[in-house]
């Protein structure tokens, strides 16, 4: 690929947006090192981008008009190329002529559009525990500007990448360190305090767990419930980090937590379960079929490189990486949910700066791994960075390997359809033109977003089942849209229909009107007359100085 895959999102039924960090890849652009490509699904092969600033630890969303937004990164630390990332947003807008690019003026989607980016920096010089909005928006008394969270200071300090879901009711779950909440960003109010994480497990990077929201269909009226995968037990200290303290073989969890986020299910608590192995940096991919398939990440360590801890292996920070997926069928009775019967194990270990996503033909894409300051490609577990790679007496070699995981439906004959509009808005019906398989039954469909990953983390993932009715001859099928924008908010959708559980192509199709999200001009222009405290002028005008403590006055 010529860099390697820290953050990956589909953009259309073809291509896979994939961002690097600022380092010495070999791949170059523009007459500098390239650190973001767009790979072909169906060539695989790969086109070198040039987004203006560090991606390092940035995220990702999609507008409501198919826009994707990269928001955030870091400083460049590597090579003198490119800006800092810090307080960037990149829009990328899919294009099938292959001459599209980012555009950059140097997460969680809402029902009305927009994109919450909700998260925390801390380190010796900057905590910024705040949260935004892009397009930015003038509320709660903030003109555009980061509006102050008590539950991101309260968290600190294994905070980073917070757990967001949008709730059927507009509100938010979110999860961080060993707590967990319902927030109102219309109110700017914690509406519900959630149990906290069982048993002392941190979900949160540098303990970085899987999480996903389980499907709302219209057989479960849209109850939203959440499961939380993996993480680890060790302390969150702050000095944690500085005095090399964790260990690369520290254990991690394989506990597994699920809680209905209804009144009910509240009061019962989190239900426990236990993967067939523990990990950290899992990543949760639902299937078409509603199931979860758990790839990657690693069985000791924390989710770090370049030699935190005390002993690392190489500059990785974790160790035991774990090869061999799970599937999870949340439906099945307790305690026979897990398997791993008949799924391949791998040779590439996943480790740090590893992706995952669903594909539209349904495989999932596995990338990434470079948990190293730099890209290496000695050691037992080098970059996943240059072209081909072998394996000798356990060392792996000059490795850039995608792998394309099959479920078991990619063997059985699948439905396919025809007449799909562009935009599908709520409530509205269309008619697709079906081909089932010889003997089908039971048809349904399903609108999904497969989200965002970022090493190891990953947002916004969503499956939504629809309401649809199969003609007398089973050629026609009439589905209505979602019931409203808070069950699946506006922009990007995958739509699948199933034949006995076997999923269809996910054609790409926008939910609503495709409509731009709202723009508040005012606050658009006082975020850009603004420079944001922790950007380069304001550190280098004040040399050594913290940044200042956000504002609680909201």
């Amino acid at each position: 690929m010529g860099v390697s895959a820290l953050e990956l999102a589909v953009v259309s039924e073809t291509t896979v947006m994939i961002f690097d960090r600022v380092e010495h890849n070999s791949l170059q652009t523009n007459g500098h090192v390239a650190w973001a490509v767009e790979l072909n699904l169906v060539t695989r092969t790969v086109r070198p981008l040039n987004p203006a600033s560090n991606t390092w630890c940035g995220t990702g969303s999609f507008l409501s008009n198919g826009t994707m937004v990269s928001s955030g990164g870091t400083a460049v630390l590597i090579v003198p190329v490119g800006e800092n990332g810090l307080a960037s947003i990149r829009l990328f807008d899919p294009c099938e002529d292959g001459q599209c690019d980012i555009f950059e003026d140097q997460r969680a989607r809402l029902e009305d559009g927009s994109v919450l980016i909700f998260g925390v920096i801390d380190n010796s010089t900057i905590i910024n525990p705040t949260y935004e909005f892009y397009p930015p928006k003038n509320i709660h008394g903030h003109n555009g500007t980061p509006i102050y969270s008590p539950f991101l200071q309260n968290t600190l300090n294994a905070n980073h990448f917070p757990i967001i879901i949008t709730l059927p009711d507009g509100n938010l779950f979110i999860a961080a360190n060993t707590q967990a909440m319902i927030f109102d960003w219309r109110t700017n109010k914690q509406v519900r305090s959630l149990p906290g994480i069982p048993n002392g497990v941190r979900i949160n990077s540098p303990f970085s767990a899987g999480a996903t929201l389980l499907p709302l269909t219209p057989e479960n009226n849209y109850t939203p419930e959440v499961l939380i995968c993996g993480g680890s037990t060790l302390d969150d200290d702050a000095a944690l980090f500085i005095t090399g303290t964790p260990s690369s073989q520290s254990p991690t969890s394989d506990q597994c937590v699920r809680m209905v986020l209804n009144d009910e299910g509240i009061a019962a608590g989190w239900q426990v379960e236990h993967m067939p192995e523990p990990r950290i940096m899992a990543e949760l991919i639902l299937l078409p079929d509603g199931r979860v398939t758990i790839v990657n990440g690693a069985q000791t360590g924390i989710a770090t490189s370049g030699g935190v801890t005390k002993d690392p292996i190489g500059q990785s920070d974790t160790d035991h990486p774990a090869l061999t997926p799970a599937l999870y069928d949340p439906v099945a009775p307790l305690g026979k949910r897990f398997t791993q019967e008949g799924l391949p194990t791998s040779a590439i270990p996943r480790m740090y700066h590893s992706t995952a996503s669903l594909t539209p033909n349904g495989t999932i894409l596995l990338a990434g791994s470079n948990p190293n300051a730099d890209v290496e490609t000695g050691g037992l577990y080098p970059t996943e960075y240059s072209a081909d790679g072998e394996k000798e007496d356990e060392v792996y070699h000059d490795l850039a390997r995608l792998e394309w995981l099959s479920p078991p439906y990619m063997e059985k004959p699948r439905p396919t359809y025809t007449g799909l509009p562009k935009t599908f808005d709520y409530n509205a019906k269309i008619t697709l033109d079906v081909d089932l398989p010889v003997g089908a039954e039971n048809v349904s469909v399903v609108i999904m977003d497969f989200g965002f990953a970022t090493h190891g983390v990953h947002m916004d993932q969503r499956l939504v089942g629809l309401v649809s009715e199969l003609s007398d001859d089973k050629t026609k099928l009439t589905v209505a849209g979602p019931p409203s924008a808070t069950i699946y908010s506006p922009g990007p959708a995958f739509i699948f229909v199933l034949a006995d559980g076997v999923p269809s192509f996910g054609s790409k199709i926008l939910i609503g009107t495709g409509a731009q999200p709202p723009l508040d001009e005012d606050a658009l222009a006082n975020v850009l007359s603004s420079p944001p405290l922790y950007s380069d002028k304001w550190i280098a005008a004040h040399p050594g100085e913290p940044i200042p403590a956000p504002s609680t006055s909201a």
